[in-house]
């Protein structure tokens, strides 16, 4: 046994940063954007100010973040990597033309719908100027934000979504002075509203047509390409739009071919036989007579969350230079094919662009181990029950051997216990003497089961549910409410202590009073994992965990669940081997969110000192523990909407 014990200590001592590289695939979703340093600690490559890549430690941004009092929860941005994505989408695409001796040009742009958050379209906007990075507007007020951003003519700038006449007369004026405009026809009825203010206005619109392709998608986002897409027309209604053209004298105005086959298409097949579809499309509306010019195939650009690089819905089976390989031999050569000149090709990749630049970081408040593991068993009273003792009976002569014949047992038991007592047979305590002894025996199946080869189907699910629930600061429904919306996989692994083996198996619970609020589902290389590996959190030790590729969509779909707000924000780069804090966004405070909500955090103080006075007067406080009730209010409005320590 001594021995035993020995190699055991050996083991867990032996645990490197690699290890950990391994466990949690790094490696394999980072994109080199991240990495564990050989003392234990994530860390994110940035540029220095000398212009070398540098590791920089997640723990030590936080912990300078601390000092300067802005606590956890809170979402780093890295715009080295935005830039970084960005210079390798536009990069990919000038070797693929390069190499395949394509006649056209890339010129993408950012539907801003991904992320609208001001730092980051401004971002985009400056790191993208060399390459004539665009903006794609889905809505009027996304419309209004992108214009005044467009400070490059030669840039696109798309307009899609739902038009009323403003939509369309901002548009139209924005062409008028210069900006390279295009207003997408979404649907049939849309025509004769943009021609009508186009002529009111003097203006010969720049236009598009988002077709609906009979190819379907794949992924999650499947249904929103094919016949039941709820955009674009179909091939009836293009033609329909081009003899309208035709009819008004405006065929001269159709310049854009565009296609949307959905968000995160994992499989690079879909994607080269929706393209094979569009231009085929393209080609034919040359030849209709339309000068068309260029295609826009709209995104679809994959993230490889869990680094598995297949055609999972979390995953993808190609590279971004693949990708832009692909598009661009399909299209040079269909084209080519069939005599019509090479069009500037664009794309709508926002999810590619933002993803890995934003990280989740927070902190564990408390930890609930996992159900008969935290004590003994309680031993029997000296009047148990047959059915009680029969339960205690099969935890002590548990094997290996009789693993299987145990677990049914257990199960019996613990169910005929529990009819009893609904009939008023037994106990609480009783019960309650049962249910520790039940836990007890699964912690010892999943302790057993733990080294098998092959595991019965039945035990796995003892394994999956022996789990200490790690209750985080943070709000699932805000933060990645994909997560919980759509099982969208994020990367999720501590930031320290990676020369240690974790040795708790743990699901992610937020701080909302919600059952959905939690995290069971997690990166694995073979399948989805229902459990995170973490460390034993040590007393008074601030454990923090990182979710990493949040950077697209989460901030805009988090919503306000139990009144949790908005994180703290703050953007870091280097500047002679330091981290530089800059653009610190303060979360939400109380009265911010309950303003959201239509409340007025005066009339609540009034209201409250009323309630106050009421209770001095009738002699249940004093107007000291008045005054004390008061600044706690007033200062419980002012604080941030998370746990404060």
């Amino acid at each position: 046994m001594p021995q035993r014990n020995i190699a055991i200590k050996r083991k867990v001592r032996n645990w490197t940063a690699a290890d950990s590289v391994d466990l949690y695939a790094v490696e394999d979703w980072s994109n080199g954007y991240f990495g564990v340093s050989k003392n234990g600690e994530v860390t994110v490559n940035l540029k220095d100010s000398d212009g070398e890549m540098r590791a920089v430690s997640l723990r030590s941004i936080v912990d300078g973040l601390t000092d300067r009092g802005t606590d956890a929860p809170v979402l780093l941005r890295f715009n080295d990597l935005l830039r970084a994505r960005v210079d390798e989408l536009n990069k990919s695409f000038a070797k693929a033309i390069r190499e395949v001796d394509y006649q056209g040009e890339y010129r993408g742009v950012y539907p801003i719908k991904v992320n609208q958050q001001r730092q980051i379209v401004e971002e985009i906007v400056s790191c993208g100027e060399k390459y004539h990075y665009g903006l794609e507007a889905g809505s009027k007020p996304e419309l209004i934000a992108a214009m005044a951003q467009m400070k490059d003519t030669e840039a696109f700038l798309m307009c899609n979504g739902y038009k009323d006449d403003e939509y369309i007369d901002l548009a139209l004026m924005g062409q008028q002075m210069g900006l390279n405009i295009h207003l997408i026809l979404e649907m049939p009825n849309e025509l004769p509203a943009i021609l009508a203010r186009a002529e009111k206005l003097g203006i010969e619109p720049n236009l598009g047509i988002r077709v609906r392709l009979a190819a379907k998608g794949s992924g999650h986002w499947s249904e929103s390409a094919g016949d039941k897409s709820v955009f674009g027309l179909n091939a009836a209604q293009v033609i329909a739009a081009v003899d309208q053209l035709k009819a008004a004298g405006k065929l001269h105005c159709l310049k854009v071919l565009h296609y949307h086959q959905g968000s995160q298409i994992p499989n690079i097949s879909v994607i080269r036989e929706s393209l094979t579809e569009a231009v085929r499309i393209y080609v034919d509306l040359v030849r209709e007579g339309a000068p068309m010019g260029t295609l826009d195939m709209g995104g679809g650009l994959a993230v490889d969350y869990d680094g598995s690089q297949t055609n999972f819905h979390s995953s993808c089976n190609y590279s971004v230079a693949e990708y832009a390989r692909d598009v661009v031999e399909v299209v040079g050569e269909m084209c080519s094919k069939n005599g019509v000149p090479h069009p500037t090709l664009v794309t709508e990749s926002g999810r590619a662009v933002t993803a890995y630049h934003a990280v989740l970081v927070f902190n564990v408040l408390d930890v609930t181990s996992a159900p008969g593991m935290e004590s003994a068993p309680p031993a029997l009273p000296k009047n148990a029950s047959e059915t009680l003792r029969a339960l205690d009976e099969t935890m002590r002569m548990l094997t290996r051997k009789n693993i299987q014949e145990c677990y049914n047992d257990a199960n019996y038991y613990r169910d005929q216990l529990r009819m009893q007592f609904f009939y008023g047979n037994s106990s609480l305590r009783e019960r309650g003497i049962g249910e520790a002894i039940y836990w007890h025996i699964m912690g010892l199946i999943a302790q057993r089961i733990s080294d098998m080869s092959e595991i019965p189907e039945d035990l796995k699910e003892v394994s999956d549910n022996m789990v200490d629930f790690y209750y985080a600061n943070f709000s699932l429904f805000q933060s990645l409410p994909d997560s919980w919306a759509i099982d969208q996989l994020f990367p999720v692994m501590p930031i320290q202590r990676l020369c240690e083996r974790p040795t708790q198996k743990t699901v992610l619970v937020d701080i909302t009073c919600d059952c959905d609020g939690k995290v069971d589902k997690f990166i694995d290389r073979e399948d989805v994992a229902k459990s995170l590996p973490l460390h034993e959190v040590e007393v008074d030790e601030n454990y923090y965990i990182a979710a990493f590729l949040v950077g697209a969509y989460q901030e805009t779909l988090g919503d306000i669940h139990n009144l949790l707000g908005d994180t703290n924000v703050v953007s870091v780069h280097l500047e002679n081997g330091r981290p530089v804090y800059t653009n610190e966004e303060e979360g939400d405070c109380v009265a911010d969110v309950l303003s959201y909500v239509k409340y007025d955090a005066k009339e609540l103080v009034a209201k409250f000192r009323a309630i106050a006075e009421n209770a001095v007067s009738t002699g249940r406080i004093t107007p000291r523990q008045r005054r004390a009730a008061m600044e706690a209010y007033r200062d419980g409005l002012n604080g941030y909407t998370y746990y404060e320590l």
